[in-house]
């Protein structure tokens, strides 16, 4: 297996990146949103006993693309919120990874 300069194996190297990644402030921020979305849509479709509740969009569309790309699981409830975490995770993961690269670049100058 190949290492990287670090001398880490590749496997170690990517677990951590995405630890660091998940850790920054604003990946656990767009986290906490996407939990309470999520939470407020199972809350609202749990109440609604007419089954045309809407809600879980809202979710989805805070989780887009990741979300849509596992949207396409089998239909069930608990896919839904599969795409949802799986999808929150997915981007929330770029989303510490960009802003680590935007404030280590901005230090450097």
């Amino acid at each position: 297996m190949t290492t990287p300069a670090s001398g880490r194996s590749l496997p170690r190297e990517a677990a951590h990146r995405l630890r660091h990644a998940l850790r920054h402030p604003a990946a656990l921020v767009y986290l906490a949103a996407c939990a309470i979305l999520l939470g407020w849509a199972v809350t609202v479709t749990l109440m609604d006993s007419s089954d045309e509740s809407m809600a879980g969009v809202i979710p989805l569309l805070a989780t887009a693309p990741a979300s849509l790309v596992l949207l396409v699981l089998p239909d069930h409830g608990t896919m839904l919120i599969t795409a949802v975490v799986l999808g929150a995770l997915v981007n929330a993961t770029i989303i510490g990874a960009c802003a680590r690269a935007l404030s280590r670049g901005r230090s450097a100058n």
